[in-house]
């Protein structure tokens, strides 16, 4: 690769390592999206902004289709991240209904008889439902 095409590249591939962080990315998940791209970046022997058809018939010939969704996934995310768009990391929220079996265990687990009869009234009469205490 020649000196211009280096440069750019470091630029381009560290504002992508950047992205990954912001985004929360697993460190699995950034080690696959940047090998993606350093593999595509070898290939071409050019920063990896050209015609990906190529790349990715060649790649179907040598490696498993696990990897080449793994590449795809990559280079979507590089070429996506170019554009500085944050994504917050996913999150996940307590079920808004519990289920008979998971109500017993809480109830089972309070020891003390006052504690346990306030638990289940309060459910009883719905109060202690998810979209209630937001």
């Amino acid at each position: 690769m020649n000196p211009v095409d280096q440069q750019r590249f470091d630029v381009l591939y560290e504002a992508m390592q950047q992205a990954l962080r912001l985004q929360g990315a697993a460190d699995n998940t950034r080690d696959a999206y940047l090998r993606a791209v350093r593999r595509s970046t070898e290939f071409f022997d050019r920063p990896p902004d050209t015609d990906l058809k190529r790349y990715f018939a060649s790649l179907i010939d040598s490696h498993s289709w696990s990897t080449v969704k793994l590449d795809r996934c990559g280079l979507q995310f590089f070429y996506r991240s170019r554009v500085e768009i944050l994504k917050p990391p996913k999150t996940t929220s307590l079920p808004d209904v519990l289920s008979r079996r998971e109500v017993e265990r809480v109830l089972g687990a309070v020891r003390n008889r006052a504690y346990r009869a306030f638990l289940f009234v309060l459910y009883s009469t719905g109060c202690a439902s998810a979209k209630a205490s937001t």
